[in-house]
């Protein structure tokens, strides 16, 4: 149950928010601020309001129920009123807890995802490539920006590594999951016997830290310049553009050398840098406070398989939610993908829920 007086505080603070703004005496900054506060509680008044009615409209079925003098075709619509006011009941307290449930101040925020080859040679890469390729059609779909911040290519076209920065609205509360072991099940292109190999990629989704996000201290870090390499150690440049930043208090190290410019390669690797800074922190505060409880999908652990894509069964499935969709091309085009984040988003918000009762 939720303390009806919590509630009462939702619609209160509603009707004051809808009084401030139609007096058009606010400045800029706080109308905005008050008109996105606003249209947050917009969403979930109607649910607030019919749950503190609910106990006066109970009464009044009850009342109809208890009384003797009722007909029996009043009490049968009476009944069923009631099974509908509580099935609502239970629907508007699902929604209200929701609501109310902590947010992740990293969940609006522009992500940076970071794909590694793992395990399985040329073809890891290959898969490192297609699973990038599927990011940047989900991009493409939802209309978000990817910005390229560094690329490692492998001899068979595949990808080593790639890091990039995608932009647009809440990417950081839709990718956040994709954190973990991506493993492929299939039969390379330079497998004669048709053998099905098993490979894997690393993925790595973190919030886009900006720099009133957190505060690095230019002392707390340790520039090194060098000349970029190129394949087989060959230099590509002759002169010292490549940077390695190094942020002494962690120990984190980010190298940098796709641009041909030393100071942007300095920024694009402060991004980088302070993305998993960022990102270390928040985990380090999330995990003092849940020392007692575990989650299935946990957004942290990078070494968690969380996902197998099976070429031969043409099926893609979620471990942390025993999800399969039986529409793996599908999903790499980026068609089935808000299908699994959906059913991954809904399964962290019960876990959450169950954390709170």
């Amino acid at each position: 149950m939720i303390p009806e007086k919590t509630i009462e505080e939702l619609i209160s603070k509603h009707a004051i928010l809808e009084k401030e703004l139609s007096t058009g005496s606010i400045d800029k900054k706080t109308f905005a601020d008050k008109s996105k506060e606003y249209s947050d509680l917009n969403e979930i008044i109607q649910n607030a309001k019919k749950y503190i009615s609910y106990k006066n409209d109970k009464l009044e079925l009850q009342k109809i129920l208890d009384d003797k003098s009722s007909d029996e075709e009043l009490k049968k619509m009476a009944e069923t009123e009631l099974d509908d006011l509580e099935n609502e009941k239970e629907k508007n307290e699902k929604k209200l807890k929701l609501f109310l449930l902590p947010k992740d101040e990293a969940d609006k925020k522009d992500a940076i995802i970071e794909i590694r080859a793992g395990t399985g040679g040329l073809e890891a890469s290959l898969f490192a490539a297609d699973l990038f390729k599927m990011y940047e059609k989900v991009s493409h779909k939802k209309k978000w920006a990817v910005e390229l911040i560094s690329i490692s290519r492998s001899e068979a076209g595949g990808l080593k590594e790639v890091i990039a920065s995608i932009k647009g609205t809440n990417i950081y509360s839709t990718l956040k999951y994709e954190s973990g072991v991506h493993r492929v099940q299939r039969v390379p292109d330079t497998e004669t016997q048709g053998r099905v190999h098993t490979s894997a990629a690393t993925v790595a989704v973190l919030p886009e830290a900006e720099e009133v996000d957190l505060k690095i201290n230019e002392s707390d870090l340790r520039i090194d310049v060098f000349r970029a390499g190129g394949p087989g150690g060959q230099s590509v440049n002759t002169t010292d553009s490549a940077v390695r930043i190094t942020h002494i208090p962690t120990g984190l190290s980010v190298s940098q050398q796709d641009e041909k410019s030393q100071h942007k390669n300095k920024a694009k690797g402060m991004k980088i840098l302070r993305a998993r800074i960022y990102e270390l922190e928040r985990n380090r505060i999330d995990q003092e406070r849940s020392k007692d409880r575990k989650s299935k999908i946990g957004t942290g652990d990078r070494s968690e398989r969380i996902r197998t894509y099976n070429f031969p069964q043409g099926r893609v499935t979620d471990h942390r939610i025993n999800l399969t969709l039986h529409k793996l091309e599908e999903f790499l085009e980026g068609e089935a993908f808000d299908e699994m984040i959906e059913s991954l988003t809904l399964q962290a918000q019960e876990e959450s829920l169950s954390n709170l009762n």
